[in-house]
């Protein structure tokens, strides 16, 4: 049985996808939660090699142990530029490639400086999403693997809040945080944070309840001119690191192609590469709820190992469900937006944009899914409409990269690392 053989999707607008924020905070010894990456596999790709090794930032030996234990051998770029000065708790605002290591930066640099005291909080990053919340806990407790005395946990809606008051164990009025001992205020995924008013809002609520004496970092792909005057206003004096021009951002070893369809020729198409292509894990992105759904259904049909992310799950059901992708237990996943950024599988090297991206700063995080550290990756993006050949059209130019059509036949060796 084929995709084709079934009904179109159905098409609806997902107004109501609201992406729902993800905190991590620290308490104890106090740390904000935040990244992972597969702790079975080592990152030793990196697009730009430096001969500089991560002795020379003058690392805690904890620290030095826990990355030698994870087989990083050389900082990336963005890490290079950024460690150095953010361990002697410079405000940093940075953007940098996606899948470049720009976590690490901030893990790195406030672990260097923690001094854990038991029941106070010391560093506190905000993410946009639950997944990219859990993510980056993973990442501080694989740094921190040496540190017994840092406790890092997360906090999100859609869980009880009783039990994240059994966590932190102190009431700041109707909230569940004191945060009057924060040293380190990190924001990921910073432009999408602070350009919807609502989360700019809960940012702000939680910064003033903070010290006025901190680190703040903040970190994206995609930082536009207008919103980095907004993150400088919550810094002081930042070093503003911007790896690469953004009309450069595309990332190195993504093979990126288009093809041009009718909307009821995408599931033959869809149906079409998955047979053909090889692949270790794809990411199939579509513009809402509805069709993340049916799609998933469509490809579990067809015997498809297939499995979907999207804002209509229960909080459990999303990380169980990214756990198992993670894990490599599905090989195929079907996501919204909500998976578009930041977000860290290692084994993704193809990503499919079965509905067009509504824009180019769309484009980059979803695509940023595969290549990740500059390991080879695909990208292929369904046009079905005049708005989409637009968006197109606009990612061209604004990032000085031709996307062409795919062709007939693509060698598997320039989208597979070997």
């Amino acid at each position: 049985m084929s995709l084709h053989d079934n009904e179109d999707l159905v098409n609806y607008e997902d107004e109501d996808d609201v992406v729902p924020n993800g905190a991590a905070a620290t308490n104890g010894a106090g740390v904000s939660a935040t990244a992972d990456v597969d702790a079975e596999k080592e990152k030793k790709n990196f697009s730009g090699i430096h001969s500089t090794g991560f002795r020379d930032f003058l690392l805690k030996p904890e620290l030095l142990r826990a990355i030698s234990d994870l087989g990083f051998e050389h900082p990336s770029e963005v890490q290079q530029e950024c460690i150095p000065q953010a361990v002697l708790g410079m405000d940093v605002l940075c953007q940098a490639k996606s899948g470049h290591g720009k976590t690490a930066v901030f893990v790195l640099a406030t672990l260097q400086q923690l001094e854990p005291v038991n029941g106070e909080v010391s560093v506190i990053v905000l993410c946009h999403t639950r997944e990219l919340a859990f993510q980056i806990k993973n990442e501080y407790t694989r740094f921190a693997k040496y540190m017994p005395d840092v406790r890092v946990h997360t906090f999100y809606g859609g869980t009880p809040v009783q039990k994240d008051a059994e966590l932190l164990r102190d009431r700041n009025r109707d909230k569940i945080l004191d945060a009057k001992n924060v040293k380190h205020f990190t924001l990921d995924e910073c432009d999408k944070m602070l350009e919807q008013l609502d989360m700019r809002r809960d940012v702000q609520e939680i910064f003033r309840a903070t010290p006025h004496h901190k680190q703040v970092m903040m970190f994206s792909a995609t930082l536009s001119k207008e919103i980095r005057v907004t993150c400088k206003k919550f810094m002081a004096n930042p070093l503003e690191i911007f790896v690469d021009d953004e009309t450069k951002l595309t990332l190195h070893g993504l093979q990126q192609h288009y093809v041009k369809l009718e909307e009821n020729g995408k599931n033959r198409k869809l149906n079409e590469l998955l047979d053909t292509l090889e692949f270790n894990q794809v990411v199939i992105f579509v513009k809402s709820v509805a069709r993340a759904i049916e799609l998933d259904k469509l490809l579990v049909s067809c015997n498809f190992p297939s499995i979907s992310i999207h804002s209509g799950l229960a909080q459990e059901e999303r990380i169980k469900r990214y756990t198992a992708f993670k894990a490599f237990e599905k090989r195929i996943l079907v996501a919204t937006d909500i998976f578009g950024r930041g977000i860290d599988v290692e084994r993704v090297n193809i990503v499919v944009n079965y509905d067009c991206p509504p824009d180019a700063d769309s484009y980059l995080h979803r695509v940023g899914r595969a290549g990740r550290f500059g390991t080879k990756g695909l990208a292929i993006t369904f046009v079905s409409s005049e708005s989409d050949q637009q968006v197109m059209a606009a990612i061209q130019s604004r990032f000085e990269v031709a996307v062409p059509e795919l062709p007939e036949h693509i060698d598997p060796a320039s989208y597979m690392t070997s």
